[in-house]
């Protein structure tokens, strides 16, 4: 025949079929997922999402919440509410993030409607990660004081002491004689904090900034130039930093656990702290206080877990990862407890007053209390060091996550302009946060820390949690969500996920939210109490957040042809390209959505061009083997 027809005659290669090579240069040949990298090993997602649960919150706030809400009869509601809210809400957030490999904002071309979720996310994020490095600035602050031969917070005379300071040599001499008054004294770590470090006294409240603390501001600068280091390659420069950030913490907890066990007087504290008040576990508050600590501890909602399940090869098996990230965060807080109360129940001892009388709460824990404690130990500067080293590294690799999140999502959005330029970008966002944060460094800085650390994440958080589970469950449609699950592992979630995801997660955060609501306090620091316009800013600050959730849907309805109703419909449902971010994993009913897929079979297709038929393709095949048994049964 002539050389025409048998070029006519040469068989066509369907799309599904040719390699990636045989594709030319078609648009369709750029590999989001490669450009936008995957951890280099199991273990990088394993110790991050470690490294992001157990964060200050595990040593300053657990330790506390314990003794103040029954002792050890706290961790009965602690671990109910932990397999109610934490366990179920931990693994919805990886699955949706290892199943499209998409960030927070992208993750809504699940149902694109609701994409103001996501905004709102990174809006709180935002906030967070603002004040939580100024945090981690003052942890620098005192590891820096803490390389001397004498703590500076060790005995009054300083400058910044007034006449109330009394440090405990004094108070240990008088105790042994006759009994002290300790009325209206402070001691020397106290006003090391607020007078030197905070130097407070040069603002009137938070209307009045006062001068910027240069020493502040140099230890700020210091930490986003740290966390910009660690992530300045993405997951793969981060995942190998948390080999260290993750592990060490623990090194030093054992240490001071150790030290403080040793103590005379630690038992006494880790009496108080674990003996059992049952009568507690009668009270709803109890019950509110353990599941804000699960919540706010493992950080579910902030965006970072599932950030961090984007760069997962697609069948990580995240239903293990859950259930160690999980209880291993559990394990640390009481093991952190312990360390806590064993050196507080030696200060106890030291200054001849009772246990509740040294323990605190929050930051005052961290640069006061235990600052103080340190001085009464011999080679004070070694321990000193060795507990803000730690809190610098349980600061850090959270930080972490708060700027990948904020990363990620912004360049899953702009691919083609953003993915290329990801470390400048990345330094854009650490300057721009830098800047803003400069506030917290004035003399009235801690006023704005505290506003921002009560409202950023209050119940803004707990409204884009309840809304996501809404989402999957309802409008995504809990089967889908399962099947997904299914493809991914090889196996669907048991009916306890079910029954949390579908009911007892968002009941329980929605008694949250309207517990919050109904028991609402003014902020306060101190005996300071915040004007009624900073109360109003921070009411705003985590309204705003959940405002972008209806201004999202209205962004989504008016994309959208045809009737209000046929809009809204059609914005609820799932994009074109929603699933599987790689080709290869797209099966079952994910493969109809690929280019070229108009063949008969083509999950059969798709099959033979990745290599036959697999565990994973069989499931796909069950799977859509499903989907007809119930399309028939519906006909």
């Amino acid at each position: 025949p002539p050389p025409l027809l048998l070029f006519h005659c040469q068989p066509i290669i369907p799309d599904l079929l040719m390699s990636p090579s045989d594709q030319g240069d078609g648009d369709l040949e750029m590999e989001y997922p490669e450009d936008r990298g995957n951890w280099t090993g199991k273990l990088d997602f394993l110790l991050s999402c470690i490294g992001y649960c157990v964060g200050l919150g595990n040593v300053w706030r657990f330790p506390y919440r314990v003794y103040s809400n029954g002792g050890g009869a706290f961790l009965i509601p602690y671990f109910i509410m932990l397999a109610i809210c934490g366990i179920p809400i931990f693994f919805m957030e990886l699955s949706l993030g290892q199943f499209s490999s998409l960030g927070p904002l992208a993750i809504w071309r699940i149902s694109p409607l609701f994409k103001g979720v996501g905004m709102g996310t990174i809006l709180i994020v935002s906030l967070v990660a603002i004040y939580y490095n100024m945090i981690i600035a003052y942890v620098l602050f005192y590891l820096f004081a803490s390389l001397t031969s004498n703590l500076p917070w060790q005995h009054c005379g300083n400058w910044w002491n007034t006449e109330l300071c009394l440090d405990h040599h004094v108070i240990k001499a008088a105790n042994a004689a006759t009994p002290f008054n300790l009325t209206n004294t402070v001691s020397p770590s106290e006003e090391y904090w607020s007078r030197y470090v905070l130097h407070i006294q040069g603002s009137s409240g938070i209307g009045d900034p006062g001068r910027i603390r240069w020493n502040l501001c140099l230890c700020l600068l210091l930490s986003w130039v740290i966390v910009y280091l660690c992530i300045l390659k993405g997951v793969k420069s981060s995942g190998k930093v948390v080999y260290f950030t993750a592990t060490f913490p623990y090194f030093i907890l054992i240490m001071l656990l150790i030290r403080g066990v040793t103590l005379e007087g630690a038992w006494k504290g880790i009496e108080f702290y674990l003996t059992p008040q049952f009568d507690h576990l009668l009270s709803s508050k109890v019950w509110i206080e353990a599941a804000l600590q699960i919540f706010y501890s493992l950080g579910v909602g902030f965006g970072g877990l599932l950030t961090f399940a984007s760069y997962n090869t697609f069948h990580q098996n995240i239903y293990r990862d859950t259930f160690i990230v999980t209880l291993g965060n559990a394990i640390t807080s009481i093991l952190a407890g312990f360390a806590i109360f064993s050196v507080l129940g030696y200060m106890s001892e030291e200054l001849g007053v009772p246990v509740n009388q040294v323990a605190k709460a929050g930051p005052g824990l961290a640069f006061v209390v235990y600052p103080q404690a340190m001085t009464m130990l011999p080679l004070s500067p070694f321990w000193s060091f060795l507990f803000f080293f730690m809190l610098l590294t349980l600061g850090l690799d959270s930080q972490f996550a708060f700027l990948e999140t904020i990363v990620t999502a912004v360049t899953d959005e702009f691919p083609y302009y953003l993915r290329p330029k990801k470390a400048f970008f990345s330094a854009i966002i650490c300057i721009a946060m830098y800047l803003m944060g400069l506030i917290l460094t004035t003399e009235g800085g801690m006023y704005w820390l505290v506003l921002l650390d009560d409202y950023s994440a209050g119940f803004g958080l707990m409204v884009v949690v309840i809304t996501t589970c809404l989402v999957v469950t309802r409008v995504y449609g809990i089967k889908r969500f399962c099947r997904d699950i299914h493809m991914m592992l090889g196996f669907k979630p048991g009916l306890y996920f079910k029954a949390c995801w579908m009911c007892l997660s968002p009941a329980m955060m929605l008694t949250l939210l309207v517990y919050n609501i109904v028991k609402y306090q003014p902020s306060e620091y101190g005996s300071y109490r915040f004007p009624y316009w900073a109360e109003v800013l921070g009411i705003l600050m985590g309204l705003f957040s959940c405002l972008m959730i209806p201004a999202g849907m209205v962004v989504a309805v008016l994309r959208e042809e045809g009737t209000l109703w046929e809009r809204i419909q059609q914005a609820s449902r799932p994009t074109m390209d929603w699933g599987p971010s790689l080709e290869e994993n797209r099966t079952g009913m994910y493969v109809a959505t690929l280019a070229g897929s108009q063949s008969p079979k083509p999950l059969m297709v798709h099959m033979r061009k990745y290599g036959g038929i697999t565990s994973f393709e069989n499931t796909a095949i069950e799977v859509d083997r499903e989907i007809e048994e119930e399309e028939e049964s519906m006909m």
